[in-house]
């Protein structure tokens, strides 16, 4: 009787074991992006950091009035200011908390989450756990609606602040809060006409986000929201829907093939869910914008991390000639999807968003496409907001400090 109690126990000893042993091992596959910087311009990694330090310094500490877009707010919290428009976004905060999170600021993290959770996020009602997605810098709603990709980059923020700094007690219990936001996306009415009902912020037939889950808007979507290596790290996180996540990644780098022109690599600002370019309230969003200059990142740091996607070359290679023959010191901003100008703007945030790019491309002119991000200004007076996010996101994913953190 003895021994069959040991065996039993023996049994169920390692069991248990292999199951530990099996989660542990979990086999996810990512790179760290190289520094280009370094690799392709000759830097230092003193100078590289030393840039990096600048950059943060000023954008988040520098003068009031011309240089910061963080303001801390009491004790425990801060809020990432458009400044142009003198409001706060979803947008701003989740890349102010990335930026955080890559940099082991984990103060100006915290600060800036309790704020997004005190003022921006829902707690009750039909938009439970979604964000309004721009309110006043007093914390006063301004749209109660979602932006999706606020939530894309909360979330994986959130997942990475867990793994690098472990889970805390209440908001600051990262992963908690990540899985309420993860839920909430696939959990609404999945979709309505009418502006009065919330949906989900993915359409789970399509399997692609929406531009934002409500009405008319959750028929389409908007490229730049698009982040299939985003998503593949959801895969890992969310165990319940892991298999709609992976799916998510197909969908998306297929979608993407489709929406970018074929030839320039330019793409919309919103389109429909097969890609074609759409336009909709009377805009222009057929057209390369604002929002589009942000493709270029999420296709080449997809590409960095993961390799899985060739195709990342083709698209990073034809967006840098194209830009390359517009001339690299004064191409516009705003485009045609297949090549004509729209202003004469030649603005720093897409400059770091072309930048970017450099990471998948395989042409030798990603040195000047680097070399003039590393030559123009920190972005400062009225503009620097938009141009100023994505001016530090680029300078951390091109020194190789832009990482999953997993293990």
């Amino acid at each position: 009787m003895m021994k069959t109690k040991i065996l039993i126990l023996s049994v169920i000893t390692l069991i248990f074991i292999s199951c530990i042993y099996s989660i542990k091992q979990v086999k996810v596959n990512y790179k760290k992006l190289p520094n280009l910087f370094v690799n392709v311009l000759g830097k230092s990694e003193n100078e590289v950091n030393e840039k990096i330090k600048h950059a943060f310094n000023q954008l988040f500490y520098g003068d009031n009035e011309s240089q910061r877009i963080f303001y801390t707010v009491g004790n425990d919290m801060a809020y990432i200011e458009d400044i142009l428009h003198k409001d706060v976004r979803t947008e701003g905060m989740s890349y102010g908390m990335m930026i955080a999170l890559q940099l082991n600021k984990k103060d100006e993290f915290d600060r800036l989450w309790k704020w997004a959770k005190t003022f921006m996020q829902h707690k009750s009602g039909q938009r439970e756990n979604y964000f309004a997605w721009h309110c006043k810098t007093n914390g006063e709603m301004i749209d109660s609606n979602s932006a999706s990709d606020g939530e894309e980059w909360f979330v994986t923020a959130l997942i990475f602040a867990s793994k690098r700094w472990g889970d805390g007690e209440g908001i600051y219990n990262y992963s908690n809060e990540a899985r309420k936001i993860l839920h909430a996306m696939l959990n609404k009415v999945e979709n309505s006409d009418s502006r009065k009902v919330v949906t989900n912020m993915f359409n789970k037939k399509e399997k692609k986000v929406v531009f934002v889950p409500s009405g008319e808007a959750d028929d389409f979507t908007d490229p730049s929201y698009h982040l299939p290596h985003f998503y593949k790290v959801w895969s890992w996180f969310d165990k319940e829907n892991s298999s709609f996540w992976k799916d998510a990644v197909d969908t998306s780098r297929a979608y993407l093939k489709r929406a970018v022109h074929p030839l320039t690599s330019l793409s919309p600002d919103y389109s429909k869910f097969d890609g074609s370019p759409l336009s909709i309230w009377g805009g222009t969003q057929n057209n390369f914008q604002y929002d589009a200059w942000r493709v270029a990142m999420n296709v080449a740091v997809d590409y960095g991390w993961f390799q899985e996607d060739e195709w990342a070359i083709k698209f990073s290679d034809n967006l840098l000639k194209f830009f390359y023959s517009q001339g690299i010191k004064k191409y516009s901003s705003l485009y045609t999807l297949d090549g004509k100008p729209l202003n004469k703007d030649h603005n720093t945030g897409l400059v770091a968003m072309n930048a970017v790019a450099a990471i998948s491309s395989s042409l030798n002119i990603k040195k000047d496409f680097l070399n003039e991000l590393w030559e123009v200004e920190i972005p400062s007076g009225q503009y620097r907001y938009y141009d100023g996010v994505l001016y530090m996101l680029a300078l951390l994913q091109l020194s190789g400090n832009f990482n999953i953190y997993w293990n």
